[in-house]
Formats: C-alpha cells, sequence, structure tokens
C-alpha cells in the first residue's frame, strides 16, 4: 500500500518534524548509546565472573572429594586391619562386602596396604607406586594424608593418597589409594557445556586432567604463564578460536603435602559473549523500532493537522480550474472536518448548477448534431439522467406517413437498451395534451393514456408529460417517470421543459432534413427519368439499376452514407447520355466504330454535366468508371480490377444485367436465367467475382421468395 506523503512538503510540516526530532529522536539516541555501553560492559563482567565462579566451585568440588576419599581411607584403614588381625587367613578380598567393594571401586582404581616390601592389594593392583620421599614419610607419620602423583610417558599422571596406619599386633604399615580420575574432577556427576573447558595443572604444569584437546594445552599453559600475578582472569587463543578463562588454585600444602593445583576454566568468547551479542540485537531492534514509533507517531500528528489544509487548498485549486466536482474528506472530529463539511455543501450546489449547464450544451451539441430520429432518442435517453434523474424515460414520436406512433421507452435508467413499440392514440388523449401544452403531471389511476401503459407495467407511479408541437402540430411526447409519487419543483420543471424544447429543435431539424432528401431524390429521379425518355427502350432504367445497385451494396456490407451515394449515382449514371441524338440511342442495327465512340463518350459528358454541382461530388468517380470492365478492356479509361472504385463495379454489374434483360432496338429482352449465364461467365473478365456471388445471392433469394409465394397460393 502506498501512503501519501506529499503533505510533508509543507513548511509548516518540516518545523513540526524538526521539533520531534529535536525533543524526542536527540534525546532517546543519546540515552540509548549510554545504556547500551554500560549493559554491554556488565554483562561482559557477569561473563567473567561467572566463569570464576564455575572455576571456584569446581575448586570446592574438587577440594571436598579430596576430603572424602581422605575419610573413606581412614575409616576403611581401621576395619580393615581390625578384620585383618582377627581373620589372619582370610583374603584380604573377603574381608569386606560386595555392596562395600562395589563403592570402594567408584572411588579408587586400586587400593592396597604396604607393610615393608609386602604389599597386601585389597581393590585392584597397583603396579608400581612411586617411591616416597623423607619429608613425604614425615608428613605421615605426623597423621595427615599425602597426595602425591606420578607423571607416565604417555602424558597421563596417576594422583595417589596415602595414610599411615599403626596395629597393636601388626606394626606400622601404609595404606596407599590410587583415585580414580572420573571421580575426583567429578566427570562422571558434573556436565559443562561443550564450549567450557577444564584444565588442572600441578605446580610444575603437568596436566592433572584436560577436557581440551592435547594439541591445545600449551598455548593454554604459554597465556597462563604470562599473566599477571594479581589477576585470575585472561584470554588465550588456539589460534583460530578464543577464549575467556578464570584461574583458581587449589592449596593442598597444608593438610595434603602436595604442592599448589591450578585450576584453569575456559570459554569460548563467542559463547561467553553471546548474551551481549544477542542484547546487542534486540537493543537495535528495540531502538530502531522506538525511532519508527516516533517517527510514526510524528508524522500521524502532522498528517492529523496538515492534511485537511492541504485537502482544502488543493480542492479550491480544482474548483479555481473548474473542477467543480472537488470535495474533501477529513474525518479528524474537530473544526477541520466541520470546515470540510461546509465546504462540500458549497461545492456540491455550484457542482450541480454547472453540470446542468454543460449538460445542456453537450445535449445541444449531441442532439442537434444528429439527424437521425432513433439517434436523437438514443441520445436524449443517455443525457436525461444529467439533467432530470428519474427511473425510466420515454419518447413517443409522430410518424406521419401512416399517423401512427413510435413509442421508445427505456426500462430502467441503469439499462441502456430501448424497447419499441407501435400504438395508435385516441383523440381524448391527443386532445389532453393540446390542452397542456408546456406540462402535464399524471398518477397511477384507471385510464391513463396508452403511451404510459408499458411504464405502469413496470411499477412507475408518477409521471411528468411533455407534448413537443412542430408546426402547432403534436409530434412527439416525452415521459420521465418514477417508481414512486415524486414531487417536481418549479427549477426541475423548468429543466426537463427546456431539455424537451431541445428535442422539438432536433426533431424539427430531422423532419426539415428528411423533407431535404426526399427533394433531392425527387429531382435526381426526375433527372434519370429525362435521360431515360429520351429512348422508349431505357425507360425505368435508370431507377431499376439504382435499386439493384443498392441491393448489392447491402448484401456486401456498406454502411448507409455509401449505399445514398450509391443510388445518387445509380440515378445519375446515365445522365451523360442526355447528349447524345436519339437516332443512335434508337438505332435498330449495329452501330458504327463512330456511333459507337459517341456512345463511348457519355461518362465523360455526365462527370461534365455534374461537376460544378459540389454535392454529387462523390457520384463522380462512379459514373466516370461505370462501364470499366474488371480485365481492364472497359472504358473510358481502360483501367482494372480495385482499381475502378467499388460504386461503379457495383452499376456494371447492375447496369448489364437491367440491360440484358429489357428490350432494345436490335434484340429482344433475354431471360435472367440466360443473363445469369452470361454474368457467371463473364465473372473475373467483366465483373468483379466477389460481387458476382453476392448478386447471384440475391437471385436466389428472390427466387426461394417466389417459390414461397407460388406454394403459398
Amino acid at each position: 500500500m502506498r501512503i501519501d506523503t506529499t503533505f510533508l512538503r509543507s513548511k509548516v510540516a518540516h518545523r513540526i518534524f524538526l521539533l520531534f526530532i529535536i525533543c524526542a529522536i536527540v534525546p532517546m539516541t543519546s540515552l540509548a548509546i549510554i545504556s547500551f555501553i554500560q549493559v554491554a560492559s556488565q554483562l561482559e563482567d557477569q561473563s567473567l565472573t561467572q566463569i570464576h565462579q564455575d572455576v571456584m566451585v569446581k575448586w570446592m568440588s574438587i577440594y571436598d572429594r579430596l576430603l572424602s576419599v581422605e575419610a573413606e581411607m581412614k575409616a576403611l584403614s581401621s576395619h580393615i586391619l581390625r578384620d585383618y588381625e582377627t581373620k589372619k587367613d582370610t583374603p584380604p578380598r573377603q574381608l569386606y562386602s560386595r555392596q562395600m567393594y562395589n563403592q570402594l571401586l567408584q572411588r579408587f582404581r586400586s587400593l592396597s596396604i604396604i607393610k615393608g616390601d609386602r604389599v597386601m592389594p585389597l581393590v585392584g593392583h597397583i603396579e608400581k607406586i612411586p617411591p616416597l620421599r623423607a619429608g613425604q614419610r614425615q608428613h605421615m607419620s605426623s597423621g595427615k594424608p599425602l597426595i602425591f602423583t606420578q607423571n607416565y610417558p604417555d602424558q597421563t599422571t596417576s594422583i595417589f593418597m596415602g595414610i599411615q596406619i599403626d596395629s597393636e599386633h601388626s606394626g606400622q604399615g601404609l595404606l596407599i589409594a590410587e583415585i580414580k580420575p572420573s571421580y575426583l574432577w567429578g566427570i562422571d556427576r558434573e556436565i559443562f557445556p561443550e564450549t567450557t573447558k577444564l584444565c588442572i595443572l600441578d605446580q610444575s604444569n603437568h596436566v592433572l586432567f584436560s577436557s581440551l584437546p592435547s594439541c591445545l594445552t600449551p598455548s593454554l599453559i604459554k597465556a597462563l604463564s604470562s599473566m599477571h600475578p594479581s589477576s585470575t582472569n585472561f584470554e588465550w587463543t588456539d589460534g583460530t578460536t578464543q577464549y575467556l578463562a578464570s584461574s583458581s588454585y587449589v592449596f593442598l600444602k597444608e593438610r595434603f603435602f602436595e604442592p599448589t593445583w591450578t585450576l584453569v576454566m575456559s570459554e569460548t568468547k563467542t559463547h561467553a559473549k553471546a548474551p551481549i551479542a544477542n542484547f546487542k540485537k534486540t537493543f537495535i531492534l528495540v531502538f530502531i523500532m522506538s525511532i519508527f514509533t516516533i517517527l510514526f507517531l510524528s508524522i500521524s500528528q502532522i498528517r492529523k493537522t496538515l492534511v485537511p489544509l492541504d485537502k482544502l487548498r488543493e480542492s479550491t485549486q480544482r474548483i479555481a480550474k473548474g473542477d467543480f466536482g472537488s470535495r474533501v474528506t477529513v474525518k479528524s472530529g474537530d473544526e477541520f472536518e466541520d470546515l470540510a463539511t461546509s465546504f462540500n455543501s458549497m461545492t456540491l450546489q455550484i457542482d450541480k448548477q454547472f453540470k446542468e449547464l454543460a449538460a445542456m450544451a453537450n445535449i445541444d451539441c449531441s442532439i442537434l448534431s444528429v439527424l437521425n430520429v432513433e439517434k436523437i432518442v438514443e441520445t436524449f435517453f443517455s443525457h436525461i439522467g444529467d439533467i432530470f434523474p428519474c427511473d425510466s424515460a420515454g419518447a413517443c414520436l409522430l410518424n406521419t406517413m401512416n399517423n401512427t406512433w413510435h413509442n421508445y421507452i427505456r426500462p430502467s435508467s441503469c439499462e441502456s437498451s430501448v424497447r419499441k413499440e407501435t400504438i395508435n392514440l385516441c383523440p381524448e388523449e391527443i386532445q389532453t395534451l393540446y390542452d397542456n401544452p408546456k406540462y402535464l403531471l399524471m398518477y397511477l389511476y384507471e385510464g391513463l393514456p396508452r403511451y404510459l401503459h408499458y411504464f405502469i407495467q413496470q411499477g412507475m407511479e408518477s409521471f411528468l408529460v411533455m407534448p413537443i408541437f412542430l408546426d402547432k402540430r403534436l409530434s412527439a411526447i416525452i415521459t420521465l417517470a418514477h417508481k414512486k409519487t415524486h414531487e417536481y419543483s418549479q427549477e426541475s420543471l423548468a429543466h426537463a421543459r427546456q431539455l424537451s424544447d431541445r428535442m422539438a429543435v432536433a426533431l424539427s431539424n430531422t423532419h426539415l432534413i428528411e423533407e431535404l432528401n426526399q427533394f433531392n431524390i425527387g429531382t435526381l429521379t426526375a433527372l434519370a427519368r429525362i435521360v431515360d425518355a429520351k429512348s422508349p427502350w431505357t425507360a425505368g432504367h435508370s431507377e431499376r439499376v439504382a435499386e439493384i445497385g443498392t441491393r448489392i451494396g447491402r448484401e456486401i456490407g456498406l454502411p448507409q452514407p455509401e449505399l445514398d451515394v450509391l443510388t445518387k449515382a445509380g440515378l445519375l449514371h446515365d445522365i451523360g447520355k442526355i447528349s447524345i441524338p436519339s437516332k443512335i440511342l434508337n438505332k435498330p442495327w449495329k452501330l458504327t466504330k463512330e456511333e459507337f465512340r459517341v456512345i463511348q463518350e457519355h461518362p465523360l459528358t455526365g462527370v461534365r454535366i455534374l461537376k460544378p454541382i459540389i454535392p454529387y461530388a462523390e457520384t463522380i468517380p462512379i459514373v466516370l468508371q461505370h462501364h470499366e470492365r474488371f480485365d481492364g478492356k472497359g472504358y473510358p479509361d481502360g483501367i482494372c480490377g480495385e482499381n475502378i472504385v467499388l460504386g461503379a463495379r457495383i452499376l456494371a454489374l447492375a447496369d448489364t444485367f437491367d440491360a440484358m434483360t429489357s428490350d432494345r432496338p436490335y434484340r429482344k429482352g433475354m431471360k435472367v436465367e440466360k443473363v445469369i449465364e452470361v454474368i457467371k461467365a463473364e465473372s473475373g473478365r467483366q465483373f468483379d467475382p466477389k460481387l458476382v456471388q453476392a448478386f447471384l445471392k440475391i437471385i436466389s433469394e428472390e427466387n426461394k421468395e417466389e417459390e414461397g409465394k407460388e406454394g403459398y397460393k
């Protein structure tokens, strides 16, 4: 949907819009930038704090497990030694239950008692116990547990815990346990995200445990070594991925005699800063939405204020240019809407008056330029709604030839079809119209005149009837009908009467033109009879040629104006024969070459006679060429084919047919059947083949009509 923004082009709109920008968008943008920086910094600090908290929790978890292992070993040592001393012959494995043995397997890879060189395995088997230093033995002799590690070439490390045991019967010994890494590091219990990595190093940076691939550990150790001593958080990279890391120390020296372990928790920078990235996307989206909301509200308010003004301004400009149909639609619910309503009321009145004037002028132009009665009626029906809205309209016209009336009715204002019927009016109905020469108002009751019967069938109840008089004789009746009882104002009655007067002028012009045409055709017929009167053998020839030619023209679909020209040319085609001596026209035997040359001059003579008469200019080419042949062997110019005008080709065929079927001084008229055979034979030579086909169709239809009449008789 296209949004109209033309109202933003005004200076007032620019000022209001700038005010919104300064008061809303600038402060909001500044606040948004400050908020974004602070929140992003806080989220980054939270990410680092969370990593540090995770590593501290891990540290506490590992330390708690070491204490748990210590307690387990002390409890186990007292229990096993007591049973072992009382049951010397019992294997160590059988000194405790299966459930207890399974519990030990969850914590220890192996568990053994060492006395001197003797090793008594309790759980699993210790391949090789690393030698203990004097300081380590002294630490255990004080009753404290000892943690020590053993590094292997495959870069794995075993973690041992040992405690000293004393027995009254057996003396001193050691309980040495290899702790399971999965238990100590909590691998089976604590689940970290795929992006979080844990690495535990001893004091010599030997890897005790790492969830990182072994190839990445050196990069971590290098970054850890270069870290500031007072810092716990740092960053490192493996070349492709960046990590945020936090370290913590597990102090074991005091209790377990083991130097400090270092725990490092690493998380990919992308994952650690994901909340920042999500916040950034959300923040930008919210910011953009806020901007658009502000813009929308500002433009909405500007539009609500300026659009009505802009519409009123544009409407006044259109009215100044003559567009009186301009309307303003304002739904603001304020003074602008009241102003628009008053403006529309004013323009409605102006538009109505100018439309009526324009419609009258248009009707004048349309009706007065039409000379055909049915065209006048059609034009009247198409324009009546502009002047006098009605549900139906009718025009009843007098046919002076037989004194009958042709009633033309448009059944509905929304229909374009016109119904035509022929009716007779009684003297009383006609006299009523003479008594009311301006208009007559009628309503539905019995005894309405015949020309209103069809309106009644259509459900009309109110009628405005206006008679039209030509030469003081009733010539037409105009009817405007409504479905319900209608009150007519004096203004509407005056407009309707003006329209009827224009119809009267148009019908009067039509009658005058018809009289002129009849006079014209009568004059041409008289001229044709004068020419044909020179020879008793050609009496009526020109009229018959005109009739036959017109029928051929109608058969091939010529429009009425061309048919009228063809009729005139048919009557005048032999007018040049008026200069030919009667002895040549009536000669009963073959003409000499000189006499035939005189005959051949009659088309040119006809052209010279008609040339000064401008209204007959269209007939001249036909008169000149009506003796030309389709094959080019005719006269006077010997032209051929379609170079010969169509009217001349038609009259050539009509002229030949009438001449061959009529008696001549030198022969009797031929039968129609024989003439048709000759015409068929000359198709394409003397005559146009297409016209021959049309002529033969006319003859065939005449024969069928004759046969039908004979069969009826």
